[in-house]
């Protein structure tokens, strides 16, 4: 399926400038919202945006790091490709941030350069920098414009690399002489099948399923570790079919959170080092077969490889990038392919034959893992203690949250708290940090993609005041636009992560974490955000609702324990 784009502009209807080109085959591509910062090299591109009716709509941000992680988030729960932009020079060092962690997370979002003129190259010009050798070794798909007659056909195949396969990032560096260029009208085309992912699918081998098959009702105690892989698939219900056929426990990583319900009878919850616990520790533990689906197995997931242990469990892997099934752990079944087709074809065959028929629930050991971590969460979460408790905060957010709401969550205090103990209720894209390199300041910025790419459901950000001091100069974006979003700052004046790893590794040496601690809801309310301090663990579940039923942004700055102070569900601190 094609889209032809019209909208003569150019004194030649048979031809566009570059800059008309890459607005019309954006546009083609179904791209709805661009995230982005003015720069001079991008000026010929802005002109054709401002001029053409191409109905797209962009939000001007305060920082390109910011607008790629509005376009990562905007991706995330969109179904769709993001993309955002900035200037030659700095602007696309600041850009590589976000780029690289959608990278790293499987997120389709295209980042757009402009640069200087392909005829200044080599003249000691302005912001001049090798785009192509920085962003090469960190995007999916990369590449730097030399004719402006390359515009459509090269943004063809970023779609085309972005979407298919692994999802993941691509940039496009364009020179402002190729911006005022001329392009062939008749070229301007797009498959908008390729807006979306994933997109192409492929399915597994055949003679595979059926060994996965064989193993999985071998298996006395199987248990399923799902990565994002499966929500990116759009492959929660054929994984709850198998689960529920095998009465097997599903436990996810934090990416893969919304694989499967919370309240699910079969739901262990987060498994690792940041966000698990010994109890879901011990249901892995228990497994004679671990499958892995759409994760990578990575150090946070097996707590640096030893859960499950290497050797003593069978695996099969599935995912839909080959180097990754059998990268670490010795696979027993090689299953690549889309994980939604790959779960479907293990479904199916499943319950073929006479050995179809589904087990029993047996949910005992879920059961008790949930009971005796929740009962130590609750304990905390119910004290009165001032600074607030961590987990007071998290329980009083489930309680005044609507469940179809988007909770964002920063790394450092966060993403351990929410990701283990934040009840995810029901399955798609509804919880989810930055967890591919941890980056702070992220949360604010991908919160704003979130509500553009799905504006009716509530969306809250949650971070720590380190992050909120990389990033608080987007408050202004987020009052111009008048958006609808919660931001609660855990505030304890210290880069926590960092002073809890100080504390458990090296003796309480605090050197270089503490910082003064800052009124935040002073800064938000000086943008024009209404906002509130708590201090008080009583009054924080009347001011949350307050402020998420306040129809603009609001933010929330709660004095709390500071994570090195704290039982945060990170194992390498609890031992």
């Amino acid at each position: 399926m094609t889209n032809k784009s019209s909208s003569p502009t150019s004194n030649n209807a048979a031809q566009v400038s570059g800059g008309e080109a890459v607005v019309e085959v954006l546009k083609a591509h179904g791209v709805e919202v661009i995230f982005g910062l003015c720069g001079d090299t991008s000026l010929p591109f802005y002109d054709a945006l401002a001029r053409l009716p191409h109905g797209m709509r962009h939000v001007l941000t305060r920082d390109e790091r910011s607008a790629a992680y509005m376009a990562d988030g905007y991706a995330r729960v969109s179904g769709k490709v993001g993309v955002c932009e900035g200037p030659s020079g700095g602007g696309a060092t600041y850009i590589l941030p976000g780029l690289v962690e959608a990278n790293e997370s499987s997120v389709p979002v295209l980042g757009i350069t402009s640069d200087i003129s392909v005829s200044s190259r080599g003249k000691f010009t302005l912001t001049e920098l090798d785009q192509g050798a920085l962003m090469k070794p960190l995007t999916k798909w990369n590449a730097v414009l030399n004719r402006a007659e390359d515009i459509p056909r090269t943004f063809r195949a970023a779609f085309n690399a972005m979407t298919t396969g692994r999802p993941g990032a691509a940039h496009i560096a364009l020179p402002f002489d190729v911006q005022n260029g001329a392009v062939d009208r008749a070229d301007l085309w797009a498959d908008p099948s390729l807006g979306v992912y994933p997109s192409r699918r492929t399915g597994p081998d055949p003679m595979y399923v059926e060994m996965a098959v064989k193993l999985l009702r071998a298996a006395k105690k199987p248990v399923f570790i799902c990565g994002g892989g499966v929500v990116i698939s759009g492959g929660e219900a054929e994984l709850i079919e198998v689960a529920e056929h095998l009465s097997a426990p599903v436990a996810t990583t934090i990416s893969g959170q919304g694989t499967i319900s919370d309240d699910h009878p079969l739901a262990v919850g987060v498994v690792g080092s940041n966000g698990g616990v010994p109890e879901t520790r011990a249901v892995v533990q228990g497994a004679d077969l671990v499958v892995f689906v759409g994760c990578r197995a990575g150090s946070v997931t097996t707590e640096r490889w030893r859960y499950p242990t290497p050797g003593q469990v069978k695996v099969i892997h599935i995912d839909v990038d080959p180097q990754v099934v059998g990268a670490i752990y010795r696979v027993d079944v090689p299953l690549v392919g889309d994980a939604k087709l790959t779960l479907a074809a293990l479904s199916q065959g499943l319950s073929d034959g006479p050995a179809g028929a589904k087990r029993a629930l047996d949910n005992a050991a879920v059961e008790k893992a949930k009971r005796e971590k929740f009962a130590r969460f609750d304990a905390l979460a119910n004290e009165n203690a001032t600074p607030i408790k961590p987990e007071r905060v998290v329980a009083a957010l489930a309680r005044t949250l609507d469940p179809d709401a988007i909770v964002v969550a920063d790394p450092g205090t966060p993403c351990p708290y929410f990701s283990a103990y934040f009840p995810i209720r029901g399955t798609g894209r509804r919880f989810f940090s930055n967890r591919a390199h941890g980056a702070l300041g992220y949360s604010m910025s991908a919160a704003v993609g979130a509500h553009f790419g799905r504006p009716g459901v509530k969306c809250v950000s949650v971070m720590g005041d380190g992050s909120f001091g990389f990033t608080s100069g987007e408050l202004e974006t987020i009052v111009r636009h008048r958006l609808p979003i919660t931001f609660i700052v855990i505030s304890n004046a210290v880069y926590g992560w960092i002073k809890a790893g100080q504390k458990s590794g090296y003796d309480g040496r605090y050197f270089s974490v503490d910082f003064t601690r800052t009124d935040h809801a002073a800064v938000a309310s000086a943008y024009g955000v209404k906002s509130w301090q708590v201090r008080d663990p009583n009054a924080l579940d009347d001011v949350l609702k307050q402020a998420l039923a306040y129809a603009g942004p609001t933010l929330v700055d709660i004095h709390c324990q500071p994570l090195h102070e704290a039982h945060a569900p990170v194992s390498e601190w609890v031992a």
